[in-house]
């Protein structure tokens, strides 16, 4: 697997060739500087990585083409929520958006701060089963603006993949940020041998949204980085008072269930929009328990236990071929 973004040149040699960055096909190339410059060969960081997360049964990414989709709101709230189904599941979550970590806010862990030990970095627990890294921890004020070129993004995101001691996890969510570069080719790149399940993408209904999942897809393809399903956030507004839906943003071209029919992918529900989910993300709190009987929270745990099933039968499977 190279990990090359889906516009890379039609010749590409590759990272990890002693041509990349070089070669005349790379000429014009945005990651050019970026392939001359980096090491040659496997990253001795991938074998250290896959060790680590050994003790991690369920590897998930979630993804996003746009900004301002929701994406770290359903992957906290994920976390939030196979954590609170069972108190045996641990789960962890690692928000690696670097230069807009939400996740402190929204999980309402601001002004934690990270310890280290002899095993590495300890994660800021919320419960006793849900655990959570961000660089937000390791800012000095809530107002830093982390200003970093690709290298130095990367290097904080392998530090957090190799050295964060999560102990046993039974679910590791990672929440990215928008796109389809550097740290999306990083994340895959060092879980390249740590049997990653897959990656769940979130878009809303319009194809102004759209359009930039198809290119996440194709992203997820040629990375070969399997994909668990689409969810389509803010599909309707439910009024909290009266519970009559409206459209907010229509699917003026099917939204992502018919995308999800065109392109063979499994579409994993629609999430309706509830002025509920803000107000409890401000406050760090959980939508799940703050209104358990919300149309909302009642269509993200069907989404959830969709999740849970595919990853389940997916883990057993590799289980018996292992046999």
């Amino acid at each position: 697997m190279d990990d090359i973004p889906s516009d890379a040149p039609t010749h590409c040699p590759g990272t990890q060739s002693e041509a990349a960055g070089k070669a005349s096909a790379c000429q014009g190339c945005p990651n050019q500087n970026i392939c001359a410059t980096q090491p040659k060969g496997p990253d001795p960081a991938i074998e250290e990585i896959r060790e680590r997360l050994l003790s991690v049964r369920h590897k998930i990414v979630v993804l996003s083409g746009k900004g301002g989709v929701g994406k770290s709101t359903f992957s906290a709230h994920l976390a939030y929520g196979l954590a609170a189904a069972n108190e045996d599941c641990q789960v962890g979550l690692l928000d690696t958006d670097i230069c807009g970590p939400s996740i402190p806010r929204i999980m309402g862990a601001e002004g934690e701060q990270v310890h280290q030990s002899g095993s590495g970095w300890s994660p800021v627990y919320v419960s006793d089963n849900l655990a959570i890294m961000s660089i937000g921890f390791l800012l000095s004020s809530l107002s830093d603006a982390v200003i970093w070129r690709g290298p130095r993004k990367n290097g904080i995101i392998k530090q957090f993949l190799k050295d964060v001691d999560w102990g046993d996890l039974d679910y590791l969510i990672i929440d990215t940020p928008p796109g389809t570069s550097d740290e999306h080719l990083s994340i895959v790149q060092y879980l390249s041998a740590a049997e990653i399940d897959g990656a769940i993408i979130i878009t809303t209904p319009q194809e102004v949204s759209l359009q930039d999942v198809r290119k996440e897809v194709a992203f997820c393809r040629k990375v070969d980085l399997p994909i668990i399903g689409i969810v389509e956030n803010m599909s309707g507004f439910i009024c909290p008072h009266c519970t009559t839906e409206s459209q907010i943003f229509p699917p003026t071209t099917g939204g992502a269930e018919k995308m999800c029919s065109d392109l063979s992918l499994p579409f994993l529900g629609k999430l309706p929009l509830d002025p509920r989910i803000g107000k409890a993300c401000d406050e760090g709190k959980s939508f799940l328990e703050e209104a358990p009987d919300s149309p909302a929270a009642k269509v993200f745990q069907a989404i959830m236990a969709v999740i849970q099933k595919r990853t389940e039968e997916e883990k057993m499977k590799e289980d018996f071929v292992q046999r």
